[in-house]
């Protein structure tokens, strides 16, 4: 085989392989991480300015720290259970049903 068959195949497979969805489970974790990563670099420009409530906004960064992933669990969980719930009380779409075709 040539290099330029070969070339053309490799390109052939990765035009073939889909775009991976990227969940919202994703989406919230990363901005959850940007959210922590701004606050820390806030509070270290605090810190080495020293405007003064840099230990209060320390304090507030170690309970975000702790709270925030907790409250972005919660919120995923509750957004779970009330998908579940949408689902069993909805039917499916796909499905044609008698009462749908009046």
């Amino acid at each position: 085989m040539s290099p330029q068959t070969e070339q053309s195949k490799s390109q052939n497979r990765r035009q073939e392989t889909p775009k991976r969805k990227i969940a919202p489970k994703q989406i919230a974790a990363l901005v959850c991480v940007v959210l922590l990563v701004g606050m820390y670099i806030g509070a270290f420009v605090v810190a080495c300015l020293d405007l003064g409530d840099s230990g209060r906004l320390f304090a507030g960064c170690l309970v975000a720290t702790m709270g925030l992933p907790i409250l972005l669990w919660l919120l995923i969980w509750s957004f779970d259970l009330l998908k579940k719930r949408r689902e069993e009380i909805l039917p499916p779409e796909n499905q044609d049903s008698p009462e749908s075709s009046r």
